[in-house]
């Protein structure tokens, strides 16, 4: 079976590493998915969930807040700006998050503090509904 060489990495450390038949990233432009032998590209990551399906056993889900995506025949490589496994996502962490991003919004007096609580709104926006998917509709 083809496969790719999937490698997510944040400034904390390395979140996935191993060998995949697809993945499906959060680009800056739109979603897109990875399958091997993709032609290269060098793109930006938006907030989300970056799916991987191994080649054998469950799909795993990542969450990442941001970063850059380079993609190669054989390999996709992920530097996110924050990561983590989707699983271990906390959501009253991230609804704190929010809410205090909201707070900063309302109390900022400059653009670039109103552009960077917007930034983390956003984040916090598209993690939480990373984990209201992972729920499922009955939860």
């Amino acid at each position: 079976m083809n496969t790719i060489q999937v490698e997510i990495v944040s400034a904390e450390g390395e979140i996935f590493s191993g060998p995949a038949k697809m993945v499906f990233l959060p680009a800056i432009e739109g979603d897109i998915g990875v399958a091997p032998r993709h032609a290269p590209l060098l793109t930006l990551l938006k907030a989300g969930e970056v799916r991987v399906q191994p080649p054998e056993g469950e799909e795993q889900s990542f969450w990442v807040g941001g970063g850059a995506l380079e993609i190669q025949p054989k390999r996709v490589t992920v530097l996110a700006d924050t990561a983590a496994r989707a699983k271990d996502l906390d959501e009253a962490a991230a609804q704190a998050a929010k809410q205090r991003a909201e707070d900063a919004l309302r109390g900022a007096t400059d653009k670039v503090t109103q552009a960077e609580a917007m930034a983390e709104i956003m984040r916090m926006v598209a993690q939480l509904k990373l984990i209201q998917k992972l729920r499922g509709p009955n939860r």
